[in-house]
């Protein structure tokens, strides 16, 4: 599932300033079960911090060394797209591309633990298909979205969180606002991504869809 890495303009360990370093990107390439003419149907995929982003507060909203206070989330549900699915968690392959749910659990999405947990402050970000080669996915509606909409997170312990849609963006892979998603946060923030737009002449989706929302 992993994309090939990226070369220029994403030369792996050679980006300035060195916060932006070893840039990698999420698996976007399920291809079919058998050769098709069609191209292939679509997975999520986003751009990894880099080791150093991981490692501090600054994108993950908890201090290097500590220990998360919020219960780990479980479900995510959009209720105006009638979405509502289980949290698994997520977090890199051995290559350093954030891992997604395997293709077969396509109507699952996924937290990433490697950022903040929902309810802390900082930017917590969870991942879900559009498309497998099994069919529609979990996010294959969140185009839909509209500001405003809310979106309920369920942690382990039953709590119920709120987050108000701010906004969404639809962005090219190779131009992944990685600050902007996974940069630091004072308060309790929210990031959905998944694959969208065209596909490349690997059929690999060329653009990802990010939608940003805030604690109610």
């Amino acid at each position: 599932m992993p994309r090939t890495r990226p070369r220029v303009p994403y030369p792996l360990r050679s980006i300035a300033p060195p916060l932006l370093a070893a840039l990698l990107l999420a698996g976007c390439s399920s291809a079919p079960d058998a050769p098709s003419a069609a191209p292939p149907r679509d997975v999520a995929g986003a751009a990894a911090p880099s080791t150093g982003q991981r490692a501090g507060a600054a994108d993950s909203g908890t201090r290097a060394g500590s220990r998360s206070t919020a219960a780990a989330p479980v479900r995510v549900g959009i209720p105006s797209l009638g979405i509502d699915s289980e949290l698994m968690r997520l977090g890199l392959n051995q290559d350093g591309t954030v891992e997604v749910p395997p293709a077969e659990k396509g109507m699952t999405a996924g937290w990433y633990t490697g950022g903040a947990t929902p309810g802390e402050p900082g930017a917590a970000v969870i991942i879900g298909h559009n498309d497998t080669r099994y069919g529609r996915a979990v996010f294959h509606d969140l185009r839909r979205i509209a500001k405003g909409a809310d979106i309920t997170v369920r942690d382990e312990h039953g709590a119920k969180l709120h987050f108000t849609v701010t906004a969404t963006e639809s962005v090219a892979k190779k131009a992944f606002p990685t600050r902007k998603v996974y940069g630091a946060t004072r308060t309790s923030t929210l990031r959905l991504i998944t694959c969208d737009g065209a596909f490349d002449a690997q059929g690999h989706p060329v653009d990802n869809l990010i939608v940003y929302a805030d604690r109610s």
